[in-house]
């Protein structure tokens, strides 16, 4: 199982902040995983589609989403941060 975190905006879109999904074989990549949850969620995958969204995978920030997410056990999505 890969928990799948949800920060900021996309956490009310998805309706919560965590949850434990057994990821599809043919997702392999952040690209495929992206495209799987458009089929699965459409304004859950619309939201974290978005080009200034961020992945982490085990809590190292991803620079591409070619980057591998077999194995992972945790993923976060998380838009752009402010300060202030």
């Amino acid at each position: 199982m890969t928990e799948l975190l949800f920060f900021g905006r996309l956490r009310d879109v998805a309706g919560y902040s965590a949850t434990s999904r057994e990821l599809p074989e043919s997702v392999r990549t952040v690209a495929e995983l992206r495209a799987w949850l458009r089929e699965n969620d459409p304004p859950l995958g619309a939201a974290i589609s978005a080009p200034e969204i961020r992945v982490a995978i085990n809590q190292t920030m991803c620079v591409s989403d070619a980057e591998s997410v077999r194995g992972a056990h945790e993923i976060a999505f998380m838009p752009p941060l402010s300060g202030g």
